[in-house]
């Protein structure tokens, strides 16, 4: 385990904070220094940003941030037991920590930002990582207020982030990360790595914002996608249909085969898709 500053080593603030993970929480702690450093530096430049950490438990990689320059660090933390160890990190980090007691998925980062650009760094909690990410790559308008975000998933949620067309994880999640950003797998983290450790091996993925993703309607894009892979194993004329819509326009548009299957179509082919069936829309209400 490595040496990053001169607080504690992370076994003894767990033993003295009663810090034991719970499973409840989707708590898996990373000890390693070296290795919540690593992921830190993934995020690439640190001191012209506010560094938004979702669940830092004992503080691992909160000290990664902090030693290795984060202009400012915003921990949110669910867990009240972490809050009195994460308040030792701000005493050595005099302004540069705020520590926000609250539950991820109703926290709003934006109300604190100040304005200042954001990355998101994050050993995510496991029972919580998609629906978070999927928030974040929902944001609205776009560019969003973070200009990166490095996240630790398990391997398979991470596989499905960055899937491309024909892969077998290829899915409505890589379809919206692969429009809005530029996703791709940094490296894996063993099991052993952790406390507990979990079952399966874990991914550290980064995800740049794409300033100009293809133009369409988000939430057209949902419902094209949850269409299509809903009833992956069938052809579009047929998945298509519950759209309300008939699916050869969307097809044509898109210019592909009525005849292909979800998993064997591009993501430019979905934005087309979402845009024709915008128009489709359009053109009824005006006509309504």
């Amino acid at each position: 385990m490595g040496t990053i500053d001169d607080l504690p080593p992370l076994r003894e603030v767990i033993r003295r904070h009663d810090l034991s993970a719970r499973k409840s929480l989707g708590q898996n702690f990373l000890l390693d220094l070296n290795l919540t450093a690593r992921i830190a530096r993934a995020a690439g430049s640190l001191d012209t940003h506010t560094i938004v950490e979702i669940g830092p438990g004992p503080g691992g990689l909160t000290r990664a941030l902090l030693a290795l320059g984060a202009k400012r660090v915003i921990a949110v933390e669910r867990d009240e037991r972490a809050v009195a160890a994460l308040q030792e990190i701000a005493a050595r980090y005099p302004g540069r920590l705020d520590i926000v007691a609250a539950d991820a998925l109703e926290f709003d980062a934006q109300s604190i930002l100040n304005g200042d650009r954001a990355k998101i760094v994050a050993n995510l909690p496991y029972n919580i990582a998609t629906v978070l990410l999927t928030g974040w790559l929902s944001t609205e308008p776009w560019p969003p207020w973070y200009d990166a975000m490095v996240l630790m998933f398990q391997r398979e949620v991470a596989e499905r982030i960055v899937a491309s067309v024909d892969d077998e994880a290829y899915g409505r999640l890589a379809v919206f990360a692969g429009w809005r950003t530029e996703a791709k797998i940094m490296f894996d983290v063993a099991p052993s790595a952790f406390v507990p450790a979990p079952k399966v091996t874990s991914s550290v993925v980064r995800l740049i914002p794409r300033e100009k993703p293809l133009p369409c309607d988000r939430k057209m894009l949902e419902r094209v996608t949850e269409a299509a892979f809903g009833q992956r194993r069938k052809m579009l004329r047929q998945s298509l249909k519950s759209l309300g819509v008939d699916p050869a326009r969307l097809t044509t548009a898109a210019g592909i085969e009525p005849t292909r299957r979800a998993e064997t179509v591009p993501i430019d082919a979905f934005v087309a898709m979402a845009r024709e069936l915008s128009n489709i829309r359009a053109n009824h209400e005006r006509r309504a």
